[in-house]
């Protein structure tokens, strides 16, 4: 039995597990190793096809370093696991203190003379599902701050320029950025293509909308009640029901097939970027850091932004990174 004991603190693995191993390499110790970590190799490569959906996001932060270790697997059973969390700790501690700048960085350090990369695929062999590290990611600055949502599914960490920031306000950002997932600091920021993508997406909206007005008109030059014809599905319903004459039902598929068609190449160009302008306004409002009302607690929360609170206590934002393993 304290063989057993010894074997399994060296490795993490089960009970029966190190118990089995011994067995089979004759008590010999390095031996038993290798088989607990063929064992998980074989696991790992056997199940690379299944999806690791659940998992253990830990952050932490220390003299001006922060970081996010990620670590996936396939339930949330394991992920709750308390010697899976441990490995994902170890992972972060080996983080902050070696401050690899990326993640195979990461996973080619070394904990108990095992690469990280080896630690998360024997930890596979352990609990029989699939792992893999999900992300890594750093700040730096003058004062940096961890958050961790309860659940160990989120994550957030910020950097600021000034040293030795109140942690209560520092905190509260972190806490912000949890909640209201901004994608950058600022509109500048916001890198190209996520701006290309905002406005194609609200140029398109724009010119839907404004066809479906013009639409709307027509139906009613045809004395059709819109509300009734706003889809095919609704013009076969409201048909059936006597709210529209087999006829309007014709003329009313007909008006919106091709009214578009006809409206679409004649829309003026200088609305639909003034309308699409506003909607990237509204974008950058809503999800850059420093437009957005602040939400991390305290007196000040829903009454001011978040560039108005770092003005108040005199505090910059210079970075900040989020991971989640929850659908925002």
């Amino acid at each position: 039995m304290a063989d057993i004991q010894h074997l399994r603190k060296m490795t993490g693995a089960g009970m029966m597990d190190c118990k089995n191993a011994l067995t089979e390499a004759e008590g010999d110790f390095d031996k038993a190793i290798e088989i607990i970590r063929k064992k998980g190799q074989a696991i790992a490569a056997k199940r690379s096809d299944r999806e690791a959906s659940e998992g253990c996001v830990l952050a932490a932060a220390k003299d001006g370093f922060a970081a996010i270790a990620a670590v996936k697997c396939e339930t949330d059973f394991v992920a709750r696991n308390a010697d899976f969390i441990a490995l994902t700790q170890s992972i972060l501690n080996k983080a902050i203190e070696e401050k690899p700048v990326s993640l195979d960085a990461l996973t080619a350090l070394t904990i108990n003379g095992r690469t990280v990369a080896d630690l998360v695929t024997e930890r596979s062999g352990v609990t029989g599902e699939k792992m893999e590290m999900a992300d890594y990611l750093y700040v730096t600055g003058g004062t940096v701050t961890s958050y961790i949502h309860p659940g160990n599914k989120l994550a957030t960490i910020v950097a600021f320029a000034e040293k030795d920031a109140e942690y209560e306000t520092i905190h509260g950002i972190a806490m912000h950025i949890a909640a209201m997932s901004p994608v950058a600091i600022d509109e500048s920021a916001v890198p190209q293509k996520v701006k290309d993508n905002e406005l194609t997406v609200a140029i398109e909206k724009t010119k839907a909308e404004l066809l479906a007005k013009e639409v709307e008109v027509a139906l009613k030059k045809a004395g059709i009640n819109p509300a009734h014809a706003d889809s095919d599905d609704h013009i076969t319903s409201n048909t059936a029901k006597g709210w529209l004459t087999e006829a309007q039902a014709a003329l009313a598929r007909e008006i919106r097939e091709k009214v578009p068609e006809e409206k679409a190449a004649t829309l003026p160009e200088a609305k639909v970027n003034a309308i699409a302008a506003g909607r990237m306004a509204k974008f950058y409002k809503e999800f850059t850091l420093l437009e957005q009302k602040y939400e991390g607690g305290g007196e000040e929360a829903g009454k001011i932004t978040v560039k108005e609170l770092l003005a108040k206590k005199h505090l910059t934002v210079t970075d900040f990174k989020r991971f989640t393993l929850n659908a925002d």
